[in-house]
């Protein structure tokens, strides 16, 4: 995470840690698994005809699901003055600061949301509550931010 002070010019970045570190291991194990099939089915008697076109198939299904995988390293959060920009796996939100009433983190939740007006809410995959003192220090910039934007 990333952060100066909140005041004027204060950006606060966080990302998940640990989800991070799982989603890059997952892929490298996922494509290590399809190449090493790929290779094997190859060479064995299995009584079934593979051919090249087979291998580069399985070597390139592994790719992509390597990438599905990659998908959960996405998620982030980038807040400033002006307001909070919300980016999960599949897509980004910008949201002015008078448009979110409260940084939120209800007890036994998986990661944080945003509680926006008519009782909404947008989930913050980036503030996980496996990081610990990780989303306990972004939670807390977040807040000062919020609380300094609606000072103003």
């Amino acid at each position: 995470m990333t952060a100066p002070l909140p005041g004027a010019g204060a950006t606060v970045v966080a990302r998940p840690r640990k989800v991070l570190v799982a989603a890059w291991s997952g892929a490298v194990v996922t494509t290590a698994l399809f190449v090493v099939l790929a290779v094997i089915l190859r060479n064995t008697n299995t009584g079934v005809y593979f051919r090249f076109a087979d291998q580069v198939a399985l070597v390139l299904l592994g790719l992509f699901i390597a990438g599905g995988v990659l998908l959960l390293a996405r998620p982030r959060v980038r807040a400033d003055a002006a307001g909070i920009e919300v980016r999960n796996i599949l897509v980004t939100h910008r949201y002015p600061w008078q448009d979110v009433h409260r940084i939120a983190f209800p007890d036994g939740a998986s990661w944080a949301r945003l509680d926006l007006p008519d009782d909404e809410y947008v989930a913050v995959l980036a503030i996980q509550a496996v990081d610990g003192m990780h989303a306990v220090a972004a939670i807390t910039r977040l807040r000062e931010l919020h609380a300094a934007a609606h000072a103003r």
